[in-house]
């Protein structure tokens, strides 16, 4: 009972400061109680593990009087600590195997100075003794030395403590900077880097400066570049091929066709080049095919012609009139498509000129004839068919640009190596390409600083602002620690001049 009631005296002002919460009340360690370890492993290791500012729990990251477990590092396969890792236990910050050497250094500046202060302090206590035993005037030049060198000491460990935790505990007034002031130095740091760093003007005057359409040139010009270059694209075009889902594609593909023919219309146009045609006489080599596939056919088939006219006749005429009414049928049909065949100006041929004239005009200036064409195309799409056709397009193109893709010899690597090449060569050396060039990027730079700034800044504050204090000022003096021991040590060396002189000018006023 004694012991507990000491632990929480000892533990009041903290819980003054901070009233501990519900998953704090639970456990014993966070009440300030320090926690007992079962009577059957009263001889192995304890439970709970203890620092000099508090205690922790194995269980809970709770903490007594703001402590926090030290960092633990990470152990690699020799057991020490690995380079990877010393892992801080704040969001955000990392203890490395670096940052650990560093600490260690602090410690060392810190026994330096403090063995110096220690040092100015013995020497003023024998020089006070000296003088007063009746040693000479030079006890008095020691002792103004040592005593100012201990002010200067005891001042600048002042101050170089005021910035990571309160000297001596004490909540003095502008104390403990580095942990109060954490958010605010992250704020004043990204508007640092917005305003200095990230303006247009600056990012555009850096990128003026380094020439990046010149080199970028040099660069795809140099044997080997051009051949990277193609070698990636391939990649990442089989890539972004090998991530797309076909049915959606297809869908998405078949969607769009279709739209796009629905909204489009397709008389007005087709009249206009079927009256294109027609002027230029391009249908004639159409008209000559028909007419020669007709002659042929006439002529492989007579007896079926001969059969099926004889059909037709009266059931009452005799078959041999039948017969001689196919046959003539048969040579008048011959005579008119050989006709057709061989005279150019046969008037079955104008006639069809004029039949494919005005159907042109139709098609451009007649609305139901175009009412009549846009319904026969939007049920042409509507068909299973023509939708199968639409969606096995992107399959065909898929299966061809990665076949292209993969094949170092074929014609699409083999241009895009050409093109990279010629347009590498091309901006070594046109002035005003690497000019557009330039401007592009500084464009993009300045697009990008300009509408993301506060994104990129917020980034830094708010990753300071999710540090946590002790950790961030651990941190910090692992990084600027070490220099700011010597300047306790320049404050003990200095401050013993300083004392020296102004006792020497004392000494020679007064006489």
């Amino acid at each position: 009972m004694r012991r507990s009631r000491s632990a929480d005296a000892a533990g009041a002002p903290a819980a003054r400061r901070r009233r501990p919460g519900p998953a704090s009340r639970a456990c014993a360690p966070a009440a300030g109680r320090r926690p007992r370890a079962p009577a059957a492993r009263a001889s192995g290791p304890r439970p709970a593990r203890w620092s000099a500012r508090g205690s922790t729990c194995g269980a809970c990251p709770a903490r007594v009087g703001g402590a926090r477990p030290p960092p633990a590092p990470v152990t690699g396969q020799t057991g020490g600590v690995s380079d990877e890792a010393f892992s801080g236990t704040g969001p955000g910050v990392r203890f490395t195997a670096a940052d650990e050497e560093k600490r260690r250094g602090v410690r060392r500046m810190k026994t330096i100075a403090t063995g110096l202060l220690a040092f100015a302090t013995l020497v003023f206590a024998l020089a006070t003794w000296a003088k007063s035993a009746g040693a000479g005037a030079w006890a008095g030049y020691v002792a103004a030395a040592a005593e100012a060198g201990m002010v200067g000491a005891l001042a600048d460990w002042f101050a170089v403590t005021a910035l990571f935790r309160r000297p001596f505990g004490l909540p003095i007034p502008h104390t403990a900077i580095i942990p109060t002031k954490k958010d605010a130095f992250g704020r004043s740091l990204g508007e640092f880097v917005g305003d200095n760093f990230l303006s247009g003007q600056v990012v555009r005057s850096r990128l003026a400066a380094l020439g990046i359409g010149r080199r970028l040139g040099e660069w795809l010009a140099a044997p080997g570049s051009a051949e990277r270059v193609t070698k990636e694209a391939s990649a990442a075009l089989r890539g972004v091929l090998a991530v797309l889902r076909d049915d959606d594609v297809q869908a998405v593909v078949g969607e769009a066709v279709t739209r796009r023919a629905a909204a489009t219309s397709v008389a007005e146009p087709a009249g206009r080049m079927l009256a294109k045609v027609v002027a230029d006489g391009g249908h004639h080599g159409v008209v000559d095919l028909v007419a020669v596939r007709a002659h042929g056919w006439l002529t492989a088939n007579h007896e079926e012609v001969v059969q099926r006219v004889s059909q037709k006749t009266p059931g009452w005429t005799p078959k041999f009139i039948d017969h001689q009414v196919g046959e003539r049928v048969y040579k008048e049909l011959m005579r008119f498509v050989t006709d057709i065949r061989d005279d150019p100006d046969h008037p079955a041929r104008g006639a069809i000129d004029k039949f494919l004239a005005d159907f042109a005009t139709e098609l451009q200036t007649d609305p139901e004839t175009i009412a009549r064409v846009e319904r026969a195309k939007v049920e042409l799409l509507a068909r299973p068919e023509v939708q199968d056709l639409i969606a096995s397009t992107w399959a065909a193109i898929r299966t061809l640009v990665l076949n292209a893709a993969e094949d170092e010899e074929s014609e699409l690597r083999r241009r895009i190596r050409t093109g990279v090449r010629d347009f590498g060569a091309r901006l070594a050396t046109d002035r005003k390409l690497q000019a557009k060039v330039d401007g592009w990027l500084q464009d993009a730079a300045q697009y990008l600083v300009d509408t993301y700034r506060a994104e990129i800044t917020s980034l830094i504050s708010e990753t300071v602002a999710g540090w946590d204090a002790d950790d961030a000022s651990r941190k910090i003096e692992a990084n600027v620690g070490r220099d700011l021991q010597f300047i306790r040590i320049n404050g003990t060396v200095v401050g013993a001049l300083a004392g020296l002189l102004i006792h020497t000018v004392a000494v020679a006023l007064g006489g």
